[in-house]
């Protein structure tokens, strides 16, 4: 299956004020077809958001190549301004999103403006907040931010998205800052979106069970780099990676007895040898054989292919 956006060998490395350098992506290939939705899960630290952002454009690697329908993203800031039309962001924080001072309509009506897209500007800011659930469109045209609800705001910036047309969205912990009550309405909107207009979705979060109701496939991340991947089912009821299989024993959900990681995530300027996650391994931990134990101090492991529709990065369990 083609990818409509694919990260290709992505690394973004930055240094530090003490001159260290700092991987915050270190080696990604990853994968995104035409109305798939694929969730990117991991600790906080891990690099999901600067992925994200490369991905957007928003950050420049410092190797690798990022494509759109097979082609490299353009440097130009044309060139870029005409991708960000096809590849649009969703931010957690729909209120930091939305000037306060604008009004929706305003608000749906900027990208349109910046991006000089044709068509009556009335009737392409109506059908995208119709498609965002906020009906009748015209009741929310005057209304600002402040008088609207969580919910609703976090639609208003949906809305802004889709009054371009894209074919990608790339969404940042879309439900972190709304009340359980309404987070499965956006969830579910975002599935209609899908489904309707055959939108492929990144959706950042640290929630597996956000990742269980809206993706195709899961690929968690540690450390800068994807360490599993593969459909929803697979990764989420039967995880290899003893990383993922610690992020779901925490989910009440889950059935399984709590997994303890030991120590925090380790600094992106001082990565273990070996395979990333060897110093929290529970695996490693419990026992493996010397040689494994051998391979999991001292062998890294391989980047995993972008177009793996399931793989896991682990000495242990087959990697």
């Amino acid at each position: 299956m083609t990818a409509l956006l694919r990260a290709d060998q992505l690394t973004v490395r930055y240094h530090t004020r003490g001159g260290s350098a700092a991987r915050a992506i270190d080696g990604v290939n990853l994968d995104i077809t035409a109305g798939e939705i694929i969730a990117l899960v991991g600790e906080s630290g891990c690099g999901k958001t600067t992925l994200a952002r490369t991905l957007l454009g928003l950050q420049r690697p410092t190797s690798g190549t990022v494509l759109y329908e097979g082609k490299p993203l353009a440097t130009s800031v044309r060139g870029l301004r005409e991708y960000r039309r096809k590849a649009q962001l969703v931010l957690q924080d729909p209120t930091g999103a939305l000037n306060p001072r604008h009004t929706v309509y305003e608000a749906v009506a900027e990208g349109l403006r910046i991006h000089r897209v044709p068509g009556d500007e009335r009737e392409l800011v109506t059908e995208a907040l119709s498609r965002a659930g906020l009906r009748p469109p015209e009741r929310f045209f005057g209304m600002v931010p402040h008088e609207l609800s969580g919910g609703q705001r976090q639609r208003v910036v949906i809305a802004g998205a889709l009054a371009l047309r894209p074919s990608v969205l790339i969404a940042d912990e879309p439900v972190a800052s709304l009340d359980a009550s309404v987070r499965g309405e956006i969830l579910a909107l975002l599935l209609r979106l899908r489904d309707e207009l055959g939108l492929a979705a990144l959706v950042v979060t640290h929630d597996l069970g956000l990742a269980w109701n809206i993706a195709d496939r899961v690929a968690v991340m540690y450390l800068g780099r994807i360490v599993e991947i593969g459909p929803v089912e697979q990764v989420l009821t039967a995880p290899q990676h003893p990383y993922t299989r610690a992020l779901l024993s925490v989910l009440p959900e889950s059935g399984r007895p709590a997994v303890v990681l030991t120590g925090e995530t380790p600094d992106p300027t001082c990565v273990p040898a070996g395979c990333r996650f060897h110093p929290r391994c529970p695996l490693l931990a419990s026992g493996v054989d010397d040689e494994t134990g051998r391979r999991c101090r001292s062998v890294d492991l391989p980047v995993l292919d972008g177009d793996h529709r399931s793989a896991v990065a682990c000495h242990a369990v087959g990697g």
